[in-house]
């Protein structure tokens, strides 16, 4: 296959490009250590007749006690299983997340959507007791959606009243330090759009308690809004002049009593503020230059590419969720549409499986290559049932440059072992993974794997044939 950087415009594409909208649904949530609820149906609005399209969610102080923290590392840890477990069954797969002790991030999306979700990488920074303990600081997942890029930021930043200039300082270095290998945008700030979001920890500086409650009683936030540090920040920092912010028209989040809706009323009684937020950043257009420099070529380039293919946001809804109280933060949720012209159109690679599945026989998986792409010996295709929950939730898969067989000038076939498809069948799909763009290219439509019939002609319960087939790999060693 040939190789091509990755953001290339998809080729033959029409000369009246459209432009489509996505939905975001984002969750800030500070747990406080809480073991996660049963349910957060209502945290997802997963009764909504509008269905997101992308869910991220950034949770900040999950418990990471030593034991705990270990295997966190090995398995998903409680939080995440159960953001998982509740949004697979509904299509959504977890197409990327990121740890660092108490803070999490989790990046979810259609299906549909995920082999236009490219060029996935994730980071994490310290600013916690000097740089060298994880409790603050900012974990990050940046990706190309539909050819745009895309970066969540997800931060904890300092405490306490006075610390308003340090956490300035915190968000300014985690901006300037985090890198990502990618020439298009190898920092936050190069993304087409940014969300900066997560426990801010910015107070309300100035109004005494009595008239900050009488604010909250009346809900007349609007008479806090001008002693809230952030906003305070944002008249002299340039840096937070870029980002945008819908208005804080709900009760602010900090701090609560636990299982209560009551602030504060231990002997510290803090004053509440909004110390979860959500903000967004839509890169600043580039300005044309007459010198002919490297740069300049760069920016005229990303000038051409932001009006053929523009994009904007709007935040359709920025509000917190009173029913929780399990931690003394309350979540945030904004919710975002995303309107923009596809850059790329087309997957980079379909596939299908060819004629009937079953454990009675070896499989063929036809694939053709349908854009230019980096190929790798480590590409492979999984098998997955319908439903799966992430890239490494598959039933089996197979490397795409073993046993592969030229099917005519375009279309390859590779074989699947009968060893590992499920005797039960059921409804599935293939999957073609790219180890060098780090993500799914290619999906294919779900078809039916028909139940074996040596299991039901012999009698034997698809339990019993796994089991003895478990037993008889474990023989061979």
């Amino acid at each position: 296959m040939m190789e091509e950087n990755e953001e290339q415009p998809d080729d033959h594409q029409p000369l009246e490009k459209e432009s489509e909208r996505f939905r975001l649904h984002m969750v800030t949530w500070n747990v406080a250590t809480a073991d996660p609820p049963d349910d957060v149906a209502s945290l997802l609005h997963l009764n909504s007749p509008k269905t997101p399209d992308l869910y991220v969610i950034g949770l900040q102080e999950v418990y990471s006690g030593p034991v705990r923290f270990v295997s966190d590392m090995i398995f998903d840890d409680p939080w995440s299983q159960l953001f998982i477990s509740t949004l697979a069954p509904l299509n959504y797969i977890k197409v990327s997340s990121i740890r660092m002790q108490g803070l999490l991030l989790l990046f979810f999306s259609k299906l549909g959507h995920v082999p236009f979700i490219r060029d996935i990488q994730a980071t994490y920074t310290r600013t916690g007791i000097f740089g060298y303990w994880g409790n603050k600081g900012g974990v990050s997942v940046r990706l190309s959606f539909y050819g745009h890029m895309l970066c969540f930021l997800n931060c904890h930043l300092a405490a306490h009243m006075k610390y308003a200039n340090e956490r300035m300082d915190e968000f300014e270095h985690i901006m300037d330090t985090q890198t990502f290998d990618c020439k298009k945008a190898p920092r936050i700030i190069d993304h087409r759009l940014v969300f900066w979001f997560g426990d801010l920890n910015f107070r309300i500086q100035d109004h005494g308690m009595h008239f900050v409650r009488s604010c909250i009683n009346n809900q007349t936030y609007n008479l806090l809004w001008s002693h809230d540090q952030l906003i305070m920040l944002k008249k002299k920092e340039q840096l937070l002049q870029e980002f945008e912010e819908g208005p804080l028209d709900f009760q602010p989040t900090y701090k609560f009593d636990l299982n209560s809706d009551t602030y504060d009323s231990s002997g510290k009684k803090r004053k509440p503020a909004w110390t979860d937020r959500i903000l967004w950043r839509v890169r600043p257009k580039s300005q044309p230059n007459d010198e002919q420099d490297e740069n300049d070529v760069k920016e005229k380039k990303q000038l051409k590419e932001e009006e053929e293919y523009p994009l904007k946001v709007r935040q359709d809804l920025y509000t917190s969720n009173m029913e929780f109280r399990i931690s003394d933060h309350k979540p945030v949720i904004g919710i975002f549409t995303l309107e923009l012209t596809k850059i790329h159109q087309t997957p980079l690679v379909s596939l299908h499986a060819e004629g009937d599945w079953s454990a009675d026989i070896d499989s063929i998986v036809l694939y053709n290559p349908l854009q230019p792409f980096p190929s790798s010996t480590w590409d492979w295709i999984g098998l997955y049932k319908v439903g799966f929950s992430s890239v490494s939730d598959y039933i089996t898969y197979t490397w795409v440059k073993d046993d592969e067989v030229a099917f005519n000038n375009e279309m390859m076939q590779v074989f699947m072992g009968k060893e590992e498809i499920p005797v039960r069948g059921g409804e599935c799909v293939l999957c073609y993974y790219s180890s060098n763009l780090r993500c799914i290219i290619g999906i294919s439509e779900p078809f039916k794997v028909q139940e074996s019939k040596v299991a039901v002609a012999e009698g034997l319960f698809p339990e019993r044939i796994n089991g003895l087939d478990r037993i008889a790999r474990s023989e061979d060693f």
